[in-house]
């Protein structure tokens, strides 16, 4: 069991690195009925306009990270913190605390026979404490930067930096209570989710 935190749903985090194939699995199990808490969305909620978080930041970094529309512009926000270890830690105590209130929020609010977790960064942001178990999509590296280059139009060296940043596929692979080979189709990938599901229900049931 994954989680030392008491969660009155049964949970399971399912994390993976860039272009593993997360959205896919979490759109296929969403399908099956159960309830989806995405991290990212949520991070995105807690810095819409008129939020506690984005008054804050304009507050601290100034208009320049506000775009016309009052919305919070990443890339000028990316560009100061990505040098700035000072700022990046100001933003990260700001954002950590609300992003997981509200993931807590929701997790506790679902009422699926078990719910899914979806964070890119679960392991490294401890948020696996919340878990009963770790689902982690894997591929090889390999493919994994093809796939990104392709899906995001993005250069390699841009995405092997975003790679170096979270953690190495033997670590995940290490901390993971399932896992699932996502190096094939999307039928594959669905049946190994298929046998989870009804694992996940029974394990559910049983909590």
């Amino acid at each position: 069991m994954a989680g030392v935190f008491l969660m009155s749903n049964y949970v399971v985090g399912l994390t993976g690195g860039i272009g593993s194939g997360k959205t896919a699995a979490s759109d296929f199990l969403a399908s099956l009925g159960i309830d989806i808490v995405d991290a990212d969305v949520v991070a995105r909620e807690v810095v819409e306009p008129g939020s506690p978080c984005l008054t804050a930041i304009a507050e601290h970094f100034g208009e320049r990270v506000i775009d016309a529309q009052g919305q919070l512009n990443r890339r000028a926000l990316r560009d100061i913190v990505f040098n700035d270890d000072r700022a990046k830690e100001w933003l990260n105590q700001l954002l950590h605390p609300a992003i997981r209130e509200r993931l807590l929020a929701q997790l506790q609010q679902a009422d699926s026979p078990y719910v899914v977790l979806v964070a890119p960064l679960l392991l490294e942001n401890q948020l696996q404490r919340y878990c009963n178990r770790v689902l982690v999509i894997d591929v090889p590296e390999a493919l994994q930067l093809e796939r990104t280059m392709q899906r995001d139009n993005s250069e390699q060296q841009q995405v092997e930096a975003i790679m170096a940043s979270q953690l190495t596929r033997e670590q995940r692979l290490q901390r993971a209570d399932d896992i699932v080979h996502n190096d094939a189709d999307l039928i594959h990938l669905q049946q190994q989710l298929t046998a989870l599901d009804k694992r996940y229900r029974q394990l559910a049931k049983g909590s």
